[in-house]
């Protein structure tokens, strides 16, 4: 990946990181942007989020996020300055559930604070 691509997708990123917190849609819950994928021509970007919560309101929220990309491509297209403005999709990322369940099996298999004490 060029570092072009890199700006273009970190700067997409910012913006629907900002812009997704004020959506008025009640299915989307909480979500965060981990990052976003912009194809060469600029033509699709796709969108990768984590959402906290269930499968059903995963799916929810996965649901009003394709509602609201009509919005979204609005307001990238009014703040960033591009030739085209990508059509989104949007993607679930697991890497960020991944991360919190290696973390705990982590934490089951080391030892204990207590017995680090017997020594």
């Amino acid at each position: 990946m060029t570092e072009r691509m890199r700006r273009v997708n970190e700067s997409v990123r910012q913006v629907l990181a900002e812009a997704v917190p004020e959506l008025k849609d009640p299915r989307i819950g909480l979500v965060t942007v981990t990052g976003v994928d912009t194809t060469p021509d600029l033509r699709h970007a796709t969108v990768f989020v984590s959402v906290l919560g269930s499968t059903r309101k995963r799916n929810a929220s996965l649901q009003g996020l394709e509602a609201a990309h009509g919005l979204l491509q609005t307001r990238l297209a009014r703040e960033l300055r591009m030739k085209r403005t990508p059509q989104l999709t949007f993607e679930y990322d697991p890497s960020v559930e991944r991360g919190v369940r290696m973390s705990r099996l982590i934490d089951e298999l080391s030892p204990g604070e207590d017995d680090a004490d017997d020594d």
